[in-house]
Parts: structure tokens; C-alpha cells; sequence
């Protein structure tokens, strides 16, 4: 009898056992999904600084799970390979052609090897050339390709991708980077037998900082960072590549507009276990062409406490950059509050330094602002424009003002809440200089600029180009997209003959380059990239906006299936993707953004590929958290959550398309948090799908999004907006998806980890799907189709058949 017990317990386990571990491998959804996730993507474009060349740029297919599973090393807050010293993620280019802007075609790249893995593609600041780097198995190479035969030709290898991935072009044609050292010994190797414990400790300095990822933890991880992140400075001159200057563990380099000065940026120790290399101990030096220390500009110490709070800044130097239109003038802006702006009511907040070169002299205090300083666009010496603003009110400042009386000829030009989108007069354009640096475009005597912007409207997004009258503030509107079409400014090529390069689409026609004449009002397609989703042809697209309990206005794009007719049809199950976003003003809140005009883009991840098995989706469905009446937005984040939801679905029911029983809702990252807690506080939801979320706000305590209040701030707060402290709440199917290799910060594997066992442990029906080598975002075709093959298991199960 006690054997029969006992045969019969382990075939329970057994069947328990298979129960939560079902469908082991990769799963394919339907065949058209799979097509929509195979789909070419349309290259992408890099115009030529003159606005005659244009290279489109080609990628293969998605990467596999054996891309994502080679040698990776993960270190002071940065993933690279240590097999090539450079990136460990993302595709290259492996195709690239070129064309005119007239249409001329120039053909294909020729004179590289049959396999390339192309990046940091950059023209030169005469348009002949441009230059580029291509990772092979064991290191990355450095190639450069005359513009008019499209042929190439390697300059170099071995060149250090890990802390700073570009190449720079100087204005003599002669190029920088960084490069790995030459002879440098073998990479040391992780002890097998730890030599002793690792070891932090505080000193009683109060500090906090966020939870970063993939973070030194032992002296055999600093010995390994420090030998792959040690590069040298390297310059070729047209002919040969030298290097010049100390080696170290460079992390940034810009050279002067004139080529001759560089201003250098170098870690050093002791490292941290708490925060990435960027808040290791640094120095910022400026370089002669020699390699010769002209100035210390900067010694940082380690800094492990971080400044937490609106517009709360680090005190000194910071910011360092070159004024654009001089050959070498550096700037830098320093806190005149001590780095805290709410601590003490004062005129001037930041004070804006300049230093010239040959950088012998004293710094001369430049420009001062009220605010914090966010910029400066430079024209020349009578005109420029100032940025500055506040991160707690939102409020943005810009203003004009003449570079040789600066402070004396400040001027403003509008002020806004940078939620504000309706009222952007847009942003300055800029053309390139002589020495390839972007300057303000002005005419008529630097009376006029012009400006471009989204054009956000009740109806969409219009873009469009004005000129701006900088005598009288008027403003003449030049051109502005039209419905049924929605086209955007890439650049302003011809000013004197009024001549654009826009990039034209509309709901049926992909988007193409074309020459928009302003002054004669013609218009001429220059690309014919082909339509890659023929399977998503006659699905309905639409603008659907509409209002929340409390008045303020949403909208929600909405996407229905080919050939459906709601009348015929009846209402289709739903699924509801949404991210939450902080406004501290209803009427900002509820502005529309996007355009019921653009051509439908499917990323391997979305949800819109549902449309294709007979789902309505309300796709990016607003989910504003307004902080009104001196509140911050989080103190009634769940009630207007939920309100947010309600909203949402009572209009797409009152449309007829969508069964109030049978609607899901998913998002990603926060929209992940946003669905847990959906789950939790109503049953508006059939059930819910959460990827990549954070769930449990006390391993977060120092702050999440927009949250400034520490854990012991208030504690009440972070218990409430914790779904994990709500899982015996939640009475709905939810799906929990988490890339195993999650890099961002505050969304470690364990949330989702953990949650899932408090959900089990309540007794909720959940899924845990980890996805092997995946970060934040998922990139693997095989994790796609499988996270796709999920969602639909999912949805089928509990919302399309709900029982």
C-alpha cells in the first residue's frame, strides 16, 4: 500500500512538474506573423554635408540567439566582446549604395571583403569621402571610401570600440580615433580560486545612487576592464596612422573646429562596485596635435553619491564644449548655487565660461542664466541662441543674443512647458560650417532664421518650416504637411533656391526622400523604397481621442483588421498597449502626439501584428499622471491609472469595435509596472501581458522614472505603487516576460522573478517566460517569434475564447 502512495505522489510530481514547465524551445506563431517579423528593413539614409550625396545603408535580418551567445564580457556598466574590443549587441550594415539628390545613381560600395559588419559611418567635411569602421571574428577595422567611384580601401585595425565607438574626421581630412595598443600583452584571466572576499565599505557620507547594471564586483574584474577599456589616440593623415598623446582608458575625445586642439577625457581609479565607469575618477585635459597636456581642465574624484532632486546638479565644471562657429573656443557652465537650484533665491543660477586658445589665459565668466543652462546654438559672432529651463516646473527658455555682448544683449524669444507640444515654435536650423560644425541658418543680414518643428496639433502632428523675423518676433509660415500625407524636414539643401529634402509617407505609401521646391511648389521623389508589409494592406487605421473622467483629453491610435465591418462584424476581442507618462498640467497632458497619417512600421516586437489574427488594438493609448494642486503625479498614480484604462476601453466600446469582456492590456518596461498594477486594482482586463517590468519598488529605493522621493522619503509611497505588495490582488490571467540579460536599470531578471512566485503563491494564473541572452529588448529572431507565439497562447486562451 505505502508503495502504491508513493508511486502515485512522484507521478503527481511529476504531472505538477510538466504542468509549469510546458513548451520547452522556441515556438513559432502564424505564418504571417513570422513574414511581418522577416520583413526587409528600408535602409536607412546619411546625407552628405554639402545635400548632393546620399548613402542608404543596409542591414541583414534579425540576429539569432547563437549571435547573442558569443563571448560577452559585462563590466563596469558597459557589455562588449572581448574577442574584437568593441560592441557585443546590435547588427552592422553589410550593404551600402549611393545616389544623387537629383536621382543619379552612383551603385553599390565596392572593394570590401564578401562578409561585413559596418558601423559608425561618417562623411568628411568636404562631402568626398566618408569613412567607417567593420567588425570582423577578431577585431574592428577601419575603412575609407571615396564618395565619387564608391570604392573603399582599409586604413587600419584594431580600434577600440568600448568606451567611445566613433571616428572623427578633422577639417584637413585627416581622421581620429582610438585604438587598442600594439604588442599589448595577453588579456588577463578570472582567478579560478578567489583570493580573498570582496569588499565595500561606507564611511558614514550620506550618498545615493540608482541600481546600474552589470557592475564591477571583484579585483579580477578591474584588472579585465582596465586592460580591454586602455586605448591609444590615433591620427591618420591621409597616408599614415600614428598615435600621439598618453594611452589610458580614454573615454571621450572632441576635437576643436579647427583641428588643432582636442579636448581628452580619461578614467582612472580607484573603480567602484556601486556605479559605472563614467563616475570613476577622471580627468579632462586639453591636447595639442603633439599629444602634449596643455591645460588640466578637470579632475573628477569617484563619485558613488549622486545628486538626487529637480534641477540638482554637480558643483564645478560641467558640460564642456566647443563654440561651433570659432576655430577653438572652449566653454563650460558652473552652478553659482552650489549645485542645488531650490536651495537659495538668487538672479543667476549657472554661469557659462569661455577659455580661447592658445588656452594659456584665465577662463572670462561669458553668459549667466536664470535657470538651469541647457545650451547654446551658434550662429557668429552677433547671434546665437540660449536654452535654459527647470526640470520641476518644466518651464523652457529661449532666447537670442549677440556672442560679442553676450549677457548685455540677452533677448527672449518665447518661454513654454517643455510638455507643451501644441505651442512649439520648433527648433532653429542649422547648416554645416567650413569646418563641419553646425551653425544657425540666418539670411537676410542675420535678420531671419527658420525654424522646424512637429507642428503637434488636436489632429495630429503637421510639420512644418517657418522663417523667423528676429527684429519683430514674426512669423511667417513657410510650408506645412497636409492631410492625407505626413512628411517631415531632413534638411533645409538649398535655402537660396528654397529647396527641401523631406521624407514623404502617408497610411498606403511608404515613406520616400523627395526635393520639395517652396518657391514654385513642386515636388520630386528621389528614393522609391518599396512597401516591406503587403500583408498589413487594408488594415484600418485611426486617430480616436476622447476625454477621462476628470476632463482631460487622450487619444489612442487605433488599428482594426483587413475587411472588417464593425456592423457586420460585431465588437473584437482587444488588446490595450500603453506607457505611463508624468505631466504636471491637465491641459498638457492630454495633447495629441503622432499622426493619423504615417505609414504603419512594424517592429519585430510590437503588438500591432495581432491585427493580422482578428485583434483590435488601441495602440499607444495615453496614460498621462498628472501631479495638479502642488502634488507630485505619483501620489494618486493608481486612481488615475485606472481611470486612464476605463477611459480607453469605454470609448472603443462605445465605438462598436471592441468587447468590454474580452480586452487585455501590455506594455513594456514601465507599461509593464502600469499593466501589474492594472491587474491589480480593477477588472476592466481579461488578462494582461508584462515584459521587462520592475515590480517591487523597494530594490529601486533611491527613485524610479520620474520619481525624486527616496524609499525612506516616504514609505508608504513605494508599498502602494509596488505590485508586488498587491499580487494577492489580482484576479486576471498575466503573463510575465523578462530578458535574462536585462541591462537596464532597476528591471533585474529577479523582478520578474519574484513576482511570479508571489502571483503563484496567491494563487493567480501566471507565466514566467524567460528569454535566454536578451536585454531590455528583446533583438533575437527566435525570441521574437517566441514572445510572439506567447502572446497569442495567451490571448487566444483567456480573451479571444475567455470562457
Amino acid at each position: 500500500m505505502m508503495r502504491k502512495m508513493i508511486i502515485t505522489a512522484i507521478l503527481a510530481s511529476s504531472a505538477l512538474l510538466m504542468s509549469a514547465q510546458v513548451k520547452n524551445g522556441y515556438q513559432l506563431p502564424p505564418e504571417v506573423i513570422v513574414s511581418l517579423i522577416d520583413a526587409p528593413q528600408t535602409p536607412s539614409v546619411l546625407l552628405s554635408p554639402d545635400n548632393l550625396t546620399m548613402l542608404m545603408m543596409y542591414r541583414p535580418g534579425l540576429p539569432t540567439v547563437a549571435d547573442l551567445s558569443q563571448p560577452e564580457l559585462r563590466l563596469a556598466g558597459i557589455r562588449f566582446d572581448p574577442s574584437t574590443n568593441g560592441p557585443s549587441r546590435g547588427q552592422g550594415v553589410n550593404r551600402i549604395t549611393a545616389m544623387k539628390t537629383d536621382g543619379t545613381d552612383l551603385g553599390e560600395l565596392r572593394g570590401l571583403p564578401a562578409e561585413v559588419k559596418i558601423g559608425s559611418v561618417t562623411w568628411s567635411p568636404d562631402s568626398r569621402r566618408f569613412a567607417f569602421t567593420n567588425t570582423t571574428g577578431s577585431t574592428i577595422e577601419l575603412w575609407v571610401a571615396d564618395a565619387a567611384s564608391m570604392t573603399a580601401k582599409k586604413i587600419d585595425e584594431g580600434l577600440n570600440g568600448i568606451l567611445r565607438r566613433n571616428i572623427t574626421w578633422l577639417p584637413d581630412g585627416s581622421l581620429v580615433y582610438l585604438r587598442t595598443l600594439r604588442n599589448r600583452d595577453r588579456a588577463p584571466a578570472a582567478t579560478t580560486v578567489p583570493a580573498g572576499p570582496s569588499v565595500q565599505e561606507s564611511e558614514g557620507v550620506r550618498g545615493e545612487s540608482p541600481t546600474f547594471q552589470d557592475l564591477l564586483q571583484t579585483p579580477d574584474d578591474e584588472r579585465i576592464f582596465e586592460y580591454y577599456a586602455t586605448s591609444e589616440l590615433v591620427r591618420w593623415d591621409g597616408i599614415t596612422a600614428a598615435s600621439f598623446g598618453s594611452s589610458g582608458m580614454i573615454t571621450d575625445v572632441s576635437p576643436s573646429p579647427d583641428g588643432k586642439w582636442f579636448l581628452v577625457s580619461v578614467t582612472g581609479k580607484p573603480f567602484s562596485y556601486l556605479v559605472p565607469y563614467y563616475y570613476f575618477p577622471s580627468r579632462t585635459e586639453l591636447w595639442d596635435l603633439k599629444g602634449n597636456i596643455v591645460r588640466l581642465m578637470l579632475e573628477s574624484p569617484l563619485r558613488e553619491n549622486l545628486p538626487r532632486g529637480y534641477d540638482v546638479v554637480i558643483p564645478g565644471r560641467r558640460g564642456f564644449s566647443w563654440r561651433s562657429d570659432r576655430p577653438a573656443s572652449l566653454m563650460w557652465v558652473e552652478a553659482l548655487d552650489g549645485g542645488d537650484y531650490h536651495a537659495k533665491e538668487m538672479k543667476y543660477h549657472d554661469q557659462v565660461f569661455m577659455l580661447e586658445s592658445p588656452f594659456a589665459a584665465d577662463p572670462v565668466p561669458f553668459i549667466a542664466t536664470e535657470k538651469r543652462f541647457q545650451g547654446i546654438t551658434w550662429g557668429n559672432d552677433n547671434m546665437a541662441m540660449l536654452m535654459e529651463g527647470l526640470s520641476k516646473s518644466r518651464v523652457r527658455v529661449t532666447s537670442s543674443f549677440s556672442p560679442a555682448n553676450p549677457q548685455a544683449t540677452i533677448k527672449k524669444l518665447w518661454e513654454l512647458n517643455s510638455d507643451d507640444r501644441y505651442n512649439n515654435p520648433g527648433f532653429p536650423v542649422t547648416v554645416p560650417n567650413t569646418w563641419g560644425r553646425s551653425v544657425l541658418l540666418t539670411t537676410d543680414k542675420g535678420r531671419n532664421l527658420y525654424l522646424s518643428g512637429s507642428g503637434a496639433s488636436p489632429e495630429g502632428d503637421r510639420p512644418f518650416m517657418d522663417r523667423y523675423d528676429l527684429k519683430t518676433g514674426k512669423t511667417t509660415r513657410l510650408w506645412r504637411s497636409e492631410a492625407p500625407y505626413y512628411e517631415t524636414v531632413s534638411e533645409f539643401i538649398d535655402p537660396a533656391r528654397g529647396l527641401l529634402l523631406t521624407v514623404r509617407q502617408s497610411v498606403t505609401e511608404v515613406p520616400n526622400y523627395f526635393i520639395r521646391d517652396l518657391r514654385k511648389g513642386t515636388l520630386k521623389q528621389v528614393t522609391a523604397f518599396e512597401n516591406p508589409y503587403p500583408q498589413m494592406a487594408g488594415v484600418h487605421k485611426e486617430l480616436v481621442t476622447y476625454k477621462r473622467n476628470d476632463g482631460v483629453d487622450l487619444s489612442f491610435t487605433l488599428y482594426l483588421p483587413a475587411g472588417y465591418d464593425r456592423t457586420k462584424d460585431g465588437p473584437l476581442p482587444t488588446i490595450l498597449w500603453a506607457y505611463p507618462r508624468e505631466f504636471n498640467d491637465p491641459s498638457m497632458a492630454g495633447q495629441v502626439s503622432g499622426s493619423p497619417y504615417t505609414f504603419t512600421r512594424i517592429s519585430p516586437s510590437s503588438v500591432l501584428v495581432y491585427v493580422t489574427q482578428g485583434y483590435a488594438v488601441l495602440n499607444d493609448a495615453s496614460f498621462p499622471i498628472v501631479g495638479i494642486g502642488g502634488k507630485e503625479p505619483n501620489d494618486t498614480f493608481i486612481e488615475q491609472l485606472v481611470a486612464d484604462a476605463a477611459a480607453a476601453i469605454d470609448k472603443a466600446v462605445g465605438m462598436g469595435v471592441t468587447d468590454p469582456e474580452r480586452v487585455a492590456v501590455s506594455g513594456h518596461s514601465y507599461g509593464a509596472f502600469m499593466t501589474a498594477h492594472l491587474l491589480s486594482h480593477s477588472r476592466l482586463f481579461a488578462a494582461g501581458i508584462a515584459r521587462s517590468g520592475a515590480y517591487n519598488r523597494s530594490l529601486t529605493p533611491f527613485g524610479f522614472q520620474n520619481e525624486r522621493r527616496s524609499f525612506w522619503d516616504d514609505p508608504e509611497l513605494y508599498l502602494m505603487m509596488s505590485p508586488f505588495t498587491h499580487a494577492t490582488k489580482v484576479k486576471d490571467p498575466l503573463l510575465l516576460i523578462h530578458g535574462m540579460a536585462d541591462d537596464n536599470q532597476g528591471t533585474f531578471p529577479i523582478q520578474s522573478e519574484r513576482y511570479y512566485a508571489a502571483l503563484k503563491g496567491a494563487g493567480a494564473v501566471t507565466r514566467l517566460v524567460l528569454l535566454p541572452q536578451e536585454a531590455h529588448g528583446y533583438t533575437a529572431r527566435e525570441s521574437l517569434l517566441h514572445m510572439h507565439w506567447e502572446y497569442l497562447r495567451w490571448l487566444d486562451k483567456y480573451v479571444k475564447n475567455k470562457k
